[in-house]
């Protein structure tokens, strides 16, 4: 059964860092494009950043460009999400996804261009002083 794990958040304060993992069972996510996103209290889901299968492309929402950076790590069969200069607006539940793209795909993240197939449980981020 395919799985998709999320771990890193943590509470951080404002302009601090931190590095979120999408580490997959049970499939490979080199032929799958990955996507974060996020949801705060009472808000719609957001895409935030998405690398595209075959390493193509990626890309992140304006709110964030410049301060989160996403990549992949084949060995460890896993998706990073690196998250600098971290503002209270950043704050909610990040979530990975996987969309099956054996061809190289490329992504967009708002909005999405693929239905994602497997969803992580999520990892809380709160930035707060």
């Amino acid at each position: 059964q395919p799985r998709l794990v999320e771990s890193g958040g943590g509470l951080v304060q404002p302009g601090g860092s931190l590095r979120l993992s999408c580490v997959a069972s049970g499939i490979t996510l080199d032929s799958y494009v990955i996507g974060w996103f996020r949801q705060a209290p009472g808000k719609e889901r957001e895409g935030v950043s998405c690398i595209s299968s075959k390493g193509i492309n990626s890309r992140h929402v304006d709110s964030v460009k410049g301060r989160f950076t996403i990549s992949r790590d084949h060995a460890e069969n896993a998706v990073y999400l690196q998250m600098n200069s971290l503002k209270p607006e950043d704050s909610g539940v990040y979530y990975c996804a996987a969309a099956w793209k054996p061809r190289p795909t490329i992504c967009t993240v708002a909005p999405p261009n693929v239905i994602y197939d497997y969803w992580g449980q999520g990892t809380q981020v709160t930035v707060s002083s």
